[in-house]
Formats: C-alpha cells, sequence, structure tokens
C-alpha cells in the first residue's frame, strides 16, 4: 500500500495510508482529538473530516474553539436552519447561507412573512433535526446534471448559482437525511454535532447584494459545541443591545441621524464636547510626533480620480458634481489631497520624512441597508496621516506609528491584536515592490515583536496594510487603527525628492489612521463605556445640585469657581426634589454630583456622589476641583 508523509502544525510528521481520512488519522494521533475535531487544512485549504488524503500535505486538524474552527460547525448550521424552513414552509425557496463571525445566516425567497413565532418553531424544528443526528454527505455531478436537480426541486437561485460556473466544472452538494443543498463546504460530520443553537432575528437582504434584485428574507443565528458557550454568548448580545450607542446617543442627547440626511450624522453640542476632546487630544499629540496638519479640500476635479486609481477601484463608491462644465468628485478619501500638498514643492532628501496630518471629511456612498448610527455612516471624518520618507526610512516610520497607535489605544484602555493584509487581486505595482512593502511591514512587527494573522489577499489595491483591531469590554472586535504601505501613489502623481545624488527619485508614502473615523471611535466608545464616559471625556462632569432655592446663588458660584479652571459644570435650578435631580444625573451618567444644602453652604463644602463610587462624603470646593483636574490631566479611565 502506498504511503504518504503528513506534516503537523506542530512540525511533527506522519506516515499514512495514500487515501486515509482526517477522521482516521485524528484518530491515530488521539481518540480524544478525533472526539473534538470538527475539520481540517489540508495545505491551508479547509476540507472536512470526511476527505481522504491522496498525497503528501501539510495538515492542521482543527477543533471548535480554534481559528477557523467554528465555520465548520456554524456552516452545517446553516444548512440545518435551511432544512427546518423546508420542513414547515415547503414552498420557499433557498438562496445562500454562509457561515459568518459569530454565527451564520440563511436567505430564503417566501411569500410567508417570517415572524418572531416562527423563529422559534424553526428552531425548535432544527433542534430535532440535531437529535436525529443525520450524516452530512458529499456528492458532485457535472454541471447540467446539477442544474437539473436543482430544477427539479424548484429551487431557482441555485440554478442561476450553478449557470454561472464554468461549463466543465464538478457541482458539490451536500445530504443530510432527505435534504439536498448546493455547496462547497466544509461541513461537520453530522447534525448531532451541533449541541446549542439560537436563531436571532429576521432582516431583509436583496439578492446578490444588489438593489435591483429581489429582496429576500434573511435568518440570522447562532451556534456552539456546549450551552454554557451559547448563554455567554447571549449574555454579551444583550449587554450590547443596553450599550447600542444609538439608544445611549438619544438619551444623553449626544447625536442624531435624520430623515433629511439618511447616513449624515448631526451632532448635538454634548456630542460636539466629546468630538472637540478627541480632535484636541489627536492634534496635541501628533504636534508632539512632528506631525504638520494641513486640510484639503472636499470636492476635487474627476481627472485626480482617475490619476489616483480610485476611479477604476472605488467610484461606485463616491458622489459626483458638475461645476463650470467639468465633473467633479466628492472626496471618498483623503490621500490625493496631501500627494497634491506635497507636489506644491520640491523637496530634499534632508527634509524627509514629512508627515502630514489631517482630520479630512469624506463620503462615501453606502447602500441604506447597510447604515447603521455612527458605525456605518455616508460622511465621517478620517485621522488620516501621509508620511513621504526614503526607502531607508521605512522601518522606523512604520515602528513609529506602531507606537503611536499603541499609545493612543492604552489611553482608552482597549486591548486589540493586528492583522497584516497582503496583495489582493485587481491591484496596482509589480510583484517586486509588493514583496518589499510586504516584508517592511513584518520586519516592523517582527522588531516590536508583535504576533498578526495573516490575510492573504486582502490589502487596499495600492499596498499591503497592518490592521488594528480593538476589542471592548464585552469582547467584540472594531477594526480602527490602518497603517498601508504605498510605492504606487507617489508613481501615480510624479512625485519626487532631490537625494543626495542630486538626482529626482520617488518617495515611499504611508497612509495611516488611528481612530479610523471619529464618528465611529465615538460609536465605539459610547458602547465600550456604556455612556458612562471617564472624567476627561465626559461632556457634563459635574453637577451641582442645590437643595433648595436657599442655595441657588452659593451654586452659581461654585459653578463659576469650577468653570474657570477648565472643569465642564451644570447646574440643576429646578424646583425639585433632590432625590430626583440625584436619579435623573445618576441616568445621564454624569460623573459626580454635588449636593448643596445649607450645612455645605456654611462649611464651604460639597457633598460628593460619585458615578462609579458612590457617596464620598462631605469635600471642600477646592479639593474636589484640586483632585478632579488631576484625574482629567491623567486621563484615568
Amino acid at each position: 500500500m502506498d504511503k504518504i508523509i503528513i506534516k503537523l502544525k506542530d512540525g511533527s510528521q506522519r506516515e499514512v495510508a495514500k487515501g486515509t481520512s482526517i477522521l482516521d488519522i485524528a484518530t491515530e494521533i488521539s481518540e480524544g482529538l478525533a472526539r473534538v475535531a470538527v475539520g481540517a487544512e489540508v495545505n491551508g485549504k479547509k476540507v472536512d473530516l470526511t476527505y481522504k488524503v491522496e498525497e503528501d500535505c501539510e495538515l492542521n486538524i482543527l477543533r471548535f474553539e480554534d481559528e477557523g474552527g467554528k465555520e465548520f460547525l456554524r456552516h452545517t448550521s446553516s444548512h440545518i436552519l435551511a432544512q427546518a424552513v423546508k420542513r414547515l414552509f415547503p414552498n420557499t425557496k433557498l438562496a445562500i447561507g454562509p457561515a459568518i463571525d459569530n454565527g451564520y445566516y440563511y436567505d430564503f425567497d417566501s411569500d410567508h412573512k417570517f415572524t418572531p413565532e416562527d423563529l422559534e418553531k424553526i428552531e425548535a424544528e432544527m433542534k430535532k433535526i440535531v437529535k436525529e443526528k443525520l450524516e452530512l454527505e458529499k456528492f458532485e455531478l457535472p454541471r447540467d446534471e446539477a442544474i437539473k436537480l436543482m430544477k427539479e426541486h424548484g429551487e431557482d437561485y441555485k440554478v442561476e448559482l450553478i449557470t454561472d460556473l464554468p461549463e466543465d466544472a464538478k457541482i458539490s452538494f451536500y445530504k443530510q437525511g432527505d435534504f439536498v443543498d448546493l455547496c462547497a463546504g466544509p461541513h461537520v460530520p453530522s447534525t448531532g454535532k451541533v449541541k446549542a443553537l439560537k436563531l436571532l432575528s429576521v432582516a431583509g437582504a436583496y439578492w446578490r447584494g444588489d438593489e435591483k434584485n429581489k429582496m429576500l428574507q434573511r435568518i440570522y443565528g447562532t451556534s456552539f459545541e456546549k450551552n454554557k458557550d451559547l448563554e455567554e454568548y447571549l449574555h454579551r448580545l444583550e449587554e450590547a443591545k443596553k450599550r447600542d450607542h444609538r439608544k445611549i446617543g438619544k438619551e444623553l442627547d449626544l447625536f442624531s441621524l435624520q430623515e433629511e440626511g439618511p447616513g449624515f450624522p448631526f451632532f448635538h453640542p454634548k456630542g460636539m464636547v466629546i468630538r472637540n476632546i478627541l480632535e484636541s487630544f489627536w492634534r496635541e499629540e501628533h504636534v508632539k510626533r512632528g506631525y504638520d496638519e494641513i486640510k484639503t479640500p472636499i470636492i476635487l476635479n474627476e481627472s485626480l480620480w482617475h490619476q489616483s486609481g480610485h476611479w477604476n477601484h472605488y467610484k461606485e463608491n463616491m458622489y459626483f458634481t458638475n461645476i463650470d462644465e467639468e465633473n467633479y468628485a466628492v472626496k471618498p478619501m483623503n490621500c490625493p489631497g496631501s500627494i497634491l500638498m506635497y507636489k506644491r514643492k520640491m523637496y530634499s532628501y534632508r527634509d524627509l520624512p514629512i508627515r502630514m496630518g489631517e482630520l479630512g471629511l469624506v463620503h462615501r456612498h453606502e447602500l441604506s441597508g447597510a447604515l447603521h448610527g455612527l458605525m456605518r455612516v455616508r460622511c465621517f471624518t478620517q485621522d488620516d496621516a501621509h508620511i513621504f520618507m526614503l526607502p531607508e526610512q521605512i522601518k522606523d516610520e512604520i515602528i513609529g506609528v506602531i507606537e503611536f497607535v499603541d499609545y493612543f489605544y492604552k489611553i482608552f484602555g482597549f486591548k486589540y491584536h493586528i492583522e497584516l493584509s497582503t496583495r489582493p487581486e485587481n491591484s496596482m505595482g509589480t510583484d517586486e515592490e509588493w514583496n518589499v512593502a510586504t516584508d517592511a511591514l513584518i520586519e516592523a512587527l517582527k522588531e516590536k515583536d508583535l504576533q498578526y494573522k495573516l490575510n492573504e489577499g486582502d490589502g487596499a489595491f495600492y499596498g499591503p496594510k497592518i490592521d488594528f483591531h480593538l476589542e471592548d469590554c464585552i469582547g467584540r472586535t472594531w477594526q480602527c487603527g490602518t497603517i498601508q504601505l504605498d510605492f504606487q501613489m507617489p508613481q501615480r502623481f510624479d512625485i519626487n525628492y532631490v537625494g543626495a545624488d542630486g538626482e529626482k527619485h520617488k518617495p515611499i508614502m504611508i497612509h495611516r489612521v488611528i481612530f479610523g473615523s471619529i464618528e465611529r471611535f465615538i460609536g465605539i466608545l459610547i458602547e465600550h463605556f456604556a455612556g458612562k464616559f471617564p472624567t476627561w471625556l465626559a461632556p457634563v462632569q459635574a453637577k451641582i445640585l442645590p437643595i433648595t432655592d436657599r442655595q441657588l446663588d452659593y451654586s452659581l458660584q461654585l459653578q463659576k469657581q469650577m468653570a474657570q479652571k477648565g472643569i465642564r459644570v451644570e447646574v440643576d435650578t429646578r424646583s425639585e426634589k433632590i432625590g430626583y435631580k440625584i436619579r435623573e444625573a445618576q441616568l445621564l451618567k454624569i460623573p459626580y454630583m454635588l449636593v448643596v444644602g445649607d450645612k455645605e453652604m456654611e462649611t464651604g463644602t460639597v457633598a460628593v456622589r460619585s458615578r462609579d463610587k458612590g457617596e464620598l462624603g462631605a469635600i471642600s470646593i477646592e479639593k474636589f476641583i484640586e483632585d478632579t483636574l488631576v484625574e482629567i490631566d491623567n486621563k484615568e479611565i
């Protein structure tokens, strides 16, 4: 019998018979591993446990908790969902049903409008299918036979998908019991592997994401191996609902989205306080690190966007206008404006690096269904910076940006992880340029001893990138900061510097953001802190609560004294009971409530109630001001 060599993730090797299944290999390694395995990667490609290895390869056997492992269970869960829907609503037509982050969905075309009560029935049917422990069996058909099979089942959307595939393609299906679905996989071996599942919601979704196509019904769900993990996840979802920035933003009067401007947020006075603090902090820290701030126009001639490459790669997301019988575009990105700023003069190699920062307002067209509060909008302010440098400065500049990003995120108490994305299809430039750029990013990450996840083919069209994904206090991640290394734009715009040899040379360019988008970062902060902003960020840092009108003049004097020291303070002048005033200040999540009665007025004190620590007792106003200013200056979380 022919033997092949299997190289495992830990570097060890095993010799097995050609044609051995992944499950048999897992069993040979350890019966415990075989029990928990959900799938595998063979030479980086995800495959089922039933897959038979026919040649020497690298093998990574995956458990549910491994990176990529959840996809197997959740993809199978989407098939269980589709099977349950077909059992309960037989006339439903199936579209697509992938695994996604934190779960899965399936799109359905049905005359019946699914309700929350329907989701309960479908979920109960799914649990029956799990108990049936149906095996998932893969089979392939030629294209014409695959089309015939799907026509027999009345699955028009599947027929369309198959029709788009090459004529000589082998089309794969998965069968579980009497249910068959067009699918490339991968899956767990049996429906019985899905121990804990939950349907979450139903929403509308256009077929193939095209608003010209029919609106389908998308059912979202999630699944886990253990009920305990499902319960923890559902608890996080409930916590996320409480922290929804749209709800808190309305309660705290921070921002709104109006019918007259869908996707274009309005910032209210209190929201502007937070925004201005963030922007001031951004400016201060950039000055310290040698950045010059610039401002470039929102509307620029269409020819610029052809030159930059955005026209070919991004025009469907752009807005356009006509001025003086010429075509213009509203900028979706700030980089071409920064390049024009660099190009206004000739620099020497002695001048580089040039670091230009811009809080630039950009506009991008998003489908209405994708809009979500401040997290997905049509206009937002990017805290962009563009660094123009010599080739030998690349690593130091990247390291400088990495350290800058790390400093920023630690100020707000965020943990983060890093992802490196490489050359995508439909990109600009030569292999050599991309290899140099990618290697430079890797070297910088290694020098800082930073772990990263590799995303092959997910870079920008002009260069590879490092992305920073923040983790908030309930475990969700948000992609914010990015560092993109670019050899292309300097060539396309023919920008130069004079080298030591007296000749013209092309600089290398870094594109980078830290907040990512000011609007989105504020949304993240609202949810991360659940509206309980640290004192330095809070729109109102203290509220003075006089018990009766007798203390009103004294309270107004205190307000003036505190405001002169830079503390944002309000006085509740209403003739309400003190308990009511305290409760309302707590609902507004104000860090400090200063209760003032006759005793406090006589002694020059305030009775301090902390939002986070409760009653702190009577404190002199001078001491309160001193302590609060220290807390603000230190940006305490």
